[in-house]
């Protein structure tokens, strides 16, 4: 026999919305916090997902839509989101696109479906000239590509600053650029 929240609020001796609030993080004492704790670790109750899901219209799931997994950035980009998602509380779905719009499209049908909370998205050059247009559900934030201004919050590195600083670093460790030379056998261009 499945165990109901009804069961947990029975055991710890208070309302079915306290032991929802306690789910939820929401305004409850911690006397009555811990007494509710208690009864969810005795009775092993686990919340219906789809449940709330249906009744708070999101999920406390974020979506991360990346351009490619292998790629360094997108692999270091992915941990620091899991890492930090899971230090909310929130749970992350991780979807790879491969720079595919269908794919992109399909992913986002699935968000929808999932009622996301939010989605972190490196969306690839086509879908972001559309975005403007797109209406989405849930609130987005770009990274690694800006999209149409005002539309969306981004995350973007200034590929020219960072290229001055980066050269402005080299120079002053006393590097220098070395020419591209077909005729020797060094590699072509550098630092050296």
């Amino acid at each position: 026999m499945a165990i109901s929240i009804k069961d947990v609020a029975q055991r710890a001796g208070v309302s079915v919305a306290t032991v929802s609030r306690v789910f939820g993080n929401g305004p409850v004492s911690p006397e009555l916090r811990e007494r509710v704790e208690k009864a969810i670790a005795a009775t092993g109750y686990r919340p219906n997902l789809s449940a709330r899901r249906l009744r708070s219209q999101h999920s406390q799931t974020i979506g991360l839509m990346v351009a490619d997994i292998r790629s360094p950035f997108f692999t270091a980009l992915s941990r620091v989101v899991e890492d930090e998602a899971y230090r909310a509380g929130l749970r992350v779905i991780l979807c790879n696109t491969d720079e595919s719009a269908e794919r992109e499209a399909m992913y986002l049908r699935l968000m929808e479906e999932e009622r996301i909370t939010g989605l972190i998205w490196a969306p690839t050059r086509g879908v972001l000239e559309r975005l403007a247009d797109d209406d989405l559900p849930f609130p987005v934030v770009l990274v690694d590509r800006g999209g149409p201004i005002g539309r969306h919050d981004s995350v973007v590195l200034d590929n020219h600053q960072a290229t001055a600083t980066l050269v402005r670093h080299l120079q002053a460790i006393g590097r220098r650029a070395t020419p591209c030379c077909s005729a020797s056998s060094r590699p072509c261009g550098g630092w050296s």
